[in-house]
């Protein structure tokens, strides 16, 4: 009855249980972006999370590099676990980190007792309690009168000697580091530079600052401002219990290197107390990735030193920018005949790759994998050195050989 003479009097009802509703659902919806907005992501990721307290080498890892340079497990001889416990990436990525740390101590041991390098601490006039950097160099690296080989790696984790952190844990040594181009450039007679462009800082705890309380607060009641410090802490304890995780990580800052504070810095810093007072007539780079965008920065900034004194180039996937860094024609012209970028590529190793950059020829590495452009295109890029000292030998030998004749038809003519 009511339905047929008041049917305004339901819709009405129905619009007003409908206000009614939607109130409360955007109550409901605002109490839960308050509980979200109060909640700390990073505390709730730390649930459950065992402690981050992890081996401090590879025998208490339980890992070891086999006959093969591979990373194994010492009882299971498995390969290395990513995923050693499930749900808790973040304790696994610190795990990871934790081998990384032990990864590249053991490298630099392998780089001293395998490759007979010696270390060398940057700044050369550091005091004693100085941050430090350094790199490591052959014994006749300054003083061989023929051939320097300078390596330079790529950005992130990787330290001196490497090419990729992954590569050496996943696969071996061989590939991810710069081992065989050590030991191959010893044998052929070169003198040897490995630089360390990622160790621009030292990372120190930081000191805890006294509160400091402000006026209004000491003019508060001692009493009434110890209520309120008491009640405060407890009511967020309270809150977020049941995600936070009593376990912190210490804070810390970084202080930087003198001369050496970024990648680019190091290399014009090595270049100017190293590599340009060396006796080698012919200097040759192997650049991997972000080492291309320094070695460009350094040939900006010592253009004249570096055309006079090197005489090739090999970049493993470069992610230099000649516009980007202002590289003038000049340098362009002579990274086109001294230079070659081996990039990832799916077509086979040396396939010329066509490019509108001016800068130098690109060839495939033979393999699409960014970190694995260095290890496949070894063969290649000594092959290239190769062909670039015959061809400058050559080149010298030339006008040397012009000078002699033109000398002694001035001494036939003077007799």
């Amino acid at each position: 009855m009511l339905y047929n003479h008041h049917p305004y009097i339901l819709l009405t009802l129905w619009i007003t249980m409908a206000q009614l509703g939607g109130q409360e659902e955007k109550e409901k919806t605002t109490a839960l972006k308050d509980l979200l907005s109060r909640i700390d992501l990073d505390e709730l990721m730390k649930k459950d999370e065992p402690p981050l307290n992890f081996p401090k080498t590879l025998e208490e890892f339980e890992y070891a590099f086999n006959e093969k340079g591979q990373l194994r497990h010492t009882k299971t001889g498995e390969p290395f676990v990513f995923n050693y416990r499930e749900d808790l990436h973040r304790w696994n990525q610190k795990r990871y980190e934790a081998l990384g740390e032990i990864i590249t101590k053991h490298i630099y041991e392998l780089l001293e007792n395998e490759c007979n390098l010696k270390k060398e601490f940057l700044p050369v006039d550091a005091t004693e309690n100085e941050p430090k950097s350094f790199i490591f160099l052959s014994e006749d690296a300054l003083s061989n009168p023929d051939k320097l080989l300078v390596l330079i790696h790529g950005s992130g984790v990787v330290r001196a000697g490497q090419w990729a952190r992954r590569l050496i844990i996943n696969e071996d040594l061989e590939s991810g580091t710069q081992i065989p181009f050590i030991k191959r450039a010893t044998k052929e007679g070169y003198g040897v530079i490995v630089l360390n462009p990622n160790e621009n800082y030292i990372e120190v705890e930081k000191e805890k600052k006294p509160v400091q309380l402000t006026s209004d607060s000491l003019d508060e009641p001692a009493e009434k401002r110890e209520r309120k410090d008491e009640k405060e802490p407890k009511k967020r304890r309270d809150f977020y219990e049941k995600y936070r995780n009593p376990q912190k990580e210490k804070e810390t800052e970084q202080i930087s290197i003198r001369d050496n504070s970024s990648p680019e810095e190091h290399v014009i810093y090595v270049w100017d107390n190293f590599i340009a007072k060396s006796s080698a007539k012919n200097i040759f780079f192997v650049a991997h990735s972000y080492g291309g965008v320094s070695f460009v920065e350094l040939m900006i900034q010592r253009e004249a030193e570096v055309k006079n004194r090197i005489c090739a180039v090999a970049l493993t996937d470069s992610v230099h920018s000649v516009w980007h860094q202002e590289a003038g024609k000049p340098i362009l012209e002579w990274m086109q005949e001294h230079c070659c970028n081996w990039v990832s590529s799916i077509e086979a190793l040396d396939t010329p790759i066509e490019t509108m950059l001016p800068d130098c020829p690109r060839v495939s590495a033979g393999t699409e994998r960014h970190e694995l452009t260095s290890w496949r295109s070894f063969h290649s890029i000594f092959k290239f050195f190769s062909e670039a000292l015959e061809t400058q030998n050559s080149e010298a030998k030339q006008p040397a050989a012009v000078a002699t004749r033109s000398s002694n038809r001035i001494k036939h003519e003077d007799f």
